[in-house]
């Protein structure tokens, strides 16, 4: 591969990188397991990028094959052993950011999130990315309809895992 391509790919993943931590918290419990998803999504966006051809924006493609990758990965690993849990992810957000409030309003979320199954866990992260359902559509390969009504569905599920 070029210097140029890698150059681009480069500054592409450092700039939208919050998308795959964000990818990596949903799908996994612990620091050891978020950097392994971290690691082996980025290895298949780097395999996948010199097919990327522009047709969605960069951070669309990125959701898609960095969810595929997760989903994937998570099936199997449904199969095997089980992880620890999640005792917190250093991210690149300043602290500022987040009082404790809302990170413990996270962490309840978070913890309801992870009784979802593995497409439900997709679409409810695409709609708090605020992602409209034709672009939810596009990335999950389902129809708008489909989106909605499966994002109606898991809103009553997580209403009722929330407040039992």
């Amino acid at each position: 591969m070029t210097k140029e391509l890698e150059h681009s790919f480069v500054e592409l993943l450092e700039k939208h990188q919050n998308i795959v931590h964000k990818v990596c918290r949903l799908y996994t419990n612990n620091y050891d397991a978020h950097n392994d998803l971290f690691q082996e999504i980025t290895i298949q966006l780097w395999k996948a990028y010199p097919k990327f051809r522009g047709d969605a924006k960069f951070s669309t493609w990125m959701y898609r094959v960095g969810l595929n990758t997760a989903i994937t990965l998570y099936r199997k690993s449904k199969r095997s052993i089980k992880t620890q849990d999640f005792q917190g992810v250093e991210f690149k957000i300043k602290a500022e950011y987040y009082d404790d409030t809302e990170e413990e309003q996270l962490k309840v979320l978070y913890k309801a999130v992870h009784q979802l199954n593995d497409i439900e866990k997709a679409l409810v992260f695409l709609y708090l990315e605020d992602k409209d359902y034709r672009e939810i559509s596009e990335t999950l390969g389902i129809t708008q309809v489909n989106a909605r009504v499966k994002m109606n569905r898991i809103k009553t599920k997580l209403r009722t895992i929330l407040n039992p």
